[in-house]
């Protein structure tokens, strides 16, 4: 068992912060962000490009995004792919650019969103563990081989936990500070 088992773990632990990062910025808070168009795919061209490849967002004020398409040909299939998708904006189409307002969310909605926040954070805190235990697997197959002494398995298994809680507790705080954000009015 060498550090690079270690760095290995670590990598994928930081992945799945990664990954939880980007889930929770396709949450929706009152808040405009480009992040809120990250997942859109957009049928152009004859197959599906992600909306970042046809057109670049911006944030005029803090309630509206605007989309400026890079040809203008492609105003129409941006509006559709926005009108399928789950964000339940309304798009205005200006020329070539598009504009989506971004509308307060109520207080139930809030609500809501903090609910699928939490359930996004516990699911990273989960692929956290995951990965932990895969090692710790790893760990105690080494040890019946006789690969590493018991000293060495309490000390892998310790470094093991402390790497887990750090990016568990990472995980944590960004369900807070997404929970905070959402629940600003």
């Amino acid at each position: 068992m060498t550090d690079s088992v270690f760095k290995e773990a670590e990598a994928k632990m930081q992945k799945a912060i990664e990954a939880t990062r980007s889930e929770f910025a396709s949450v929706r808070t009152g808040r405009a962000t480009p992040a809120l168009l990250d997942r859109l795919h957009v049928e152009a061209y004859g197959s599906s490009l992600p909306l970042k490849q046809l057109a670049s967002i911006s944030v005029p004020d803090p309630r509206t995004l605007a989309i400026a398409a890079f040809d203008r040909n492609t105003v129409g299939d941006i509006r559709k792919a926005i009108d399928k998708s789950d964000l339940g904006l309304t798009p205005n189409v200006d020329g070539s650019t598009i504009r989506l307002t971004i509308p307060p969310l109520t207080e139930d909605r809030r609500k809501e969103l903090v609910k699928v926040v939490r359930k996004k954070g516990e699911d990273g805190r989960v692929s956290v563990r995951n990965i932990r235990h895969r090692y710790h697997d790893d760990i105690r197959a080494q040890l019946k081989t006789h690969e590493i002494t018991e000293d060495d398995n309490k000390r892998f298994q310790d470094q093991l936990q402390k790497l887990t809680d750090k990016y568990v507790k990472e995980i944590d705080n960004l369900v807070a500070s997404k929970e905070k954000e959402i629940m600003e009015v």
